[in-house]
């Protein structure tokens, strides 16, 4: 089905209710097809820990550092 934007805006309701239902929804401008009314995919969940290992934390990282103090505080 191939439906023009300002007849979209007007039955907004219905063509998402089609799209769900598996029926292909167009948007067009002009008669020229623009967008797909399609159903939302979930991506998925994130994976914690994708990068253990990869790195290494130094023991000092917290330990401040003269010379970028000086720069922020200055003398």
């Amino acid at each position: 089905m191939i439906v023009n934007i300002s007849e979209a805006k007007a039955q907004l309701s219905k063509l998402v209710n089609m799209a769900y239902h598996g029926e292909k929804v167009v948007i067009a401008k002009n008669n020229t097809p623009l967008v797909d009314l399609v159903v939302h995919q979930p991506e998925g969940k994130r994976t914690l820990g994708l990068l253990q290992g990869s790195f290494t934390v130094p023991d000092d990282i917290l330990d401040e550092d003269d010379d970028i103090n000086t720069m922020f505080y200055g003398e």
